[in-house]
């Protein structure tokens, strides 16, 4: 075994043996920890910040570069789904007619 190899083991072993203590902090401690409310209020935000790093690239970019044309069916697709959202406030109508706006201009028109 190589010098690489022994030491590439022990960062994972490492890194295994933080991991698990980092996760099971809350378990040592005897008393109950609460988050302050600040904390409790941004971790609200958490699930639509991944979700728009997520979409957001998709939506706005094609192999790595901005779009450079208006002719994109996803882009007409975000602003309807956008557009939905706000007036309706519900999910599932909003994917469904972002679809229905995406699938005709994509499949249709080849955009």
């Amino acid at each position: 075994m190589s010098a690489t190899e022994i030491w590439t083991l022990a960062v994972i072993a490492g890194l295994a043996v933080v991991t698990v203590v980092a996760r099971s902090f809350f378990f040592i401690s005897d008393k109950a920890w609460h988050l302050p409310h600040w904390a409790q209020r941004g971790l609200q935000y958490a699930p639509i910040a991944a979700l728009s790093a997520v979409v957001v690239p998709e939506v706005v970019m094609s192999q790595g570069a901005l779009i450079a044309t208006w002719q994109d069916a996803r882009l007409f697709a975000a602003a309807a789904g956008v557009a939905v959202y706000f007036a309706k406030r519900d999910v599932l109508l909003t994917i469904v007619l972002g679809m229905a706006v995406y699938l005709p201009l994509h499949l249709g028109l080849g955009w």
